[in-house]
């Protein structure tokens, strides 16, 4: 159904109803149509989207997706004001790489290009990465080849009860059990623990334990 809006004439994206949980790939996407779609869609739209290898993927999230996302991009602020680290939040703003790959992540952070990004109302071309991006995999798999494209440092998948952190070395994602954002800290045990806690006794009691348990983790390991 997708398909046809890439068609002159027909019915565009932002007019079709797709359910949440829907998941769509739509091949042989140039540039020039992406951009479209994207101007179409709006950076306001609940949809979540892939491009690369002229691949657009479109996921409108199910609420178990959201509600998961949002917990866990509470987490990274929370660690990030436990550990006294400064950070500019970017939300899940669609990043590019002009004529190759765009990807809108769950959540992304700013961390060791936060000033240059402070006061950012849109990005530039010459702007740099985010340096951490969250995903939350519901309906869907997250697609690492435009987050590698785009060269984003740190990501982190939550799927199915297991987070795994990806980094970017020697031009490709490699797997890691540590997180070089919060190194001291075990980020891929808690973050579930978190997760599944909050489905038992709602979101805002889960960061409270949270925060209380990631501060006392960081006091122990500082000594």
């Amino acid at each position: 159904m997708i398909m046809s809006a890439l068609i002159p004439g027909a019915k565009p994206i932002s007019e079709m109803e797709l359910a949440p949980g829907s998941l769509v790939n739509i091949p042989h996407v140039n540039w020039q149509e992406f951009e479209s779609i994207l101007q179409e869609l709006g950076e306001s739209r609940a949809a979540r989207i892939a491009y690369s290898n002229r691949t657009l993927e479109i996921m409108i999230p199910l609420p178990e997706h959201e509600i998961q996302s949002d917990l866990i991009s509470d987490m990274v602020k929370i660690l990030l004001k436990v550990c006294g680290i400064k950070y500019q939040p970017f939300g899940s703003t669609t990043f590019k790489k002009e004529g190759t790959a765009g990807v809108k992540p769950d959540a992304c952070f700013y961390i060791k290009n936060y000033r240059s990004m402070i006061g950012r109302r849109r990005l530039q071309p010459e702007d740099p990465s985010p340096d951490l991006a969250l995903e939350t995999d519901v309906t869907s798999k997250t697609t690492l080849d435009a987050y590698g494209a785009i060269e984003v440092p740190e990501i982190w998948i939550y799927d199915s009860g297991k987070l795994t952190i990806y980094l970017w070395e020697n031009d490709q994602y490699i797997t890691s059990n540590i997180s070089p954002t919060f190194p001291t800290l075990p980020i891929i045990n808690l973050i579930p623990a978190t997760v599944e806690r909050a489905w038992e006794i709602g979101s805002v009691e889960a960061l409270e334990e949270f925060e209380v348990l990631s501060r006392a983790e960081a006091q122990r390991r500082k000594g």
